[in-house]
């Protein structure tokens, strides 16, 4: 899955049908998981079966022993050793170091940044820690727009259901890929749940990606833009310790406002950090539990609209 890191297994992963999705695709009599055994982006499943064929060569040599000065020496013909030396140069193999692991990761987010401009749907990839409050963020989104707006979400966690089953509950489809061990979602995995989705023109889709500030930094998805999350309670230092998070995205959301007289944590320290990596990096002071910053989210989602 991720060769950067070598964390997950590269099939180890499944995707599910929210209910409304499952609803919408119910005149397929097919199971709504799909366990993904070596799947290919267009979905079909192929069973490989590989035939060897063992060709044993058997050199004969020739060995002459000689007497010099008391001492016996043994001499194998030199053409022989001439083969052998070849087969064992031939061996050898050149690894080339400067080989693109995510070449074909990034191949597949063009597919998909394709499909979303041609639909004119808006993909945000939500980016975050754990507990940083996304998923609290997406409901009151969706609960206080999807009147005007129609809005999906892909869920991303490494197991459970629960934030799909949340998003549902707030109005919105959802599909939700379970990454086993895996620490973030990729290209191939969206590309997987887009045709489960019926993602709609004009449409706004959020992709809730893995609570994790390392490797999701790497894998483009395909997304409109990258939106990180962080909570006052993480401390104001993450610009710094996480920094390509920080430098890949376009907005920064500071949730949690709500419990600052609480903690230890400075707006002004975490925003002097991040713009000395991102100096274009917008922010957004937000409380979910308030509303807080919720208008001022909406209108920055307006603006791409």
């Amino acid at each position: 899955m991720c060769e950067s890191c070598g964390c997950g297994k590269p099939e180890e992963f499944t995707i599910k049908e929210g209910s409304e999705v499952a609803r919408k695709r119910s005149s397929e009599n097919t199971n709504s998981e799909i366990k993904s055994d070596h799947t290919h982006s267009d979905e079909h499943m192929h069973e490989h079966v590989h035939e060897h064929e063992h060709e044993h060569v058997h050199h004969h040599s020739h060995e002459h022993m000689h007497e010099h000065d008391g001492h016996w020496h043994s001499h194998k013909d030199s053409e022989v050793a001439r083969k052998r030396g070849s087969e064992i140069k031939s061996e050898h193999k050149e690894i080339p170091l400067n080989i693109d692991v995510l070449s074909e990761n990034n191949r597949l987010a063009e597919r998909n940044r394709g499909y979303f401009d041609a639909k004119k749907v808006l993909c945000l990839n939500m980016v975050s820690s754990p507990g940083s409050g996304k998923t609290s963020i997406l409901e009151k989104t969706i609960t206080d727009n999807i009147s005007k707006r129609k809005i999906f979400v892909i869920e991303g966690d490494q197991q459970t259901t629960r934030d799909a089953e949340r998003i549902e509950k707030s109005g919105a489809p959802s599909i939700q890929i379970n990454t086993g061990t895996g620490c973030h979602l990729d290209a191939r995995m969206v590309n997987l749940a887009l045709k489960k989705m019926e993602v709609e023109n004009h449409s706004l889709l959020f992709i809730e990606n893995v609570g994790n500030l390392v490797c999701p930094a790497l894998f483009d998805l395909g997304e409109s833009k990258r939106v990180i999350v962080i909570s006052v309670t993480e401390g104001d230092d993450k610009p710094l310790k996480y920094p390509y998070m920080f430098e890949t995205s376009q907005l920064c959301i500071i949730n949690k406002t709500d419990l600052l007289p609480y903690v230890d944590f400075s707006v002004e320290e975490v925003k002097k950090n991040a713009l000395q990596i991102n100096p274009k990096l917008e922010f957004i002071l937000m409380s979910a539990k308030t509303s807080e910053g919720m208008n001022e989210w909406y209108d920055w989602l307006s603006q791409d609209s």
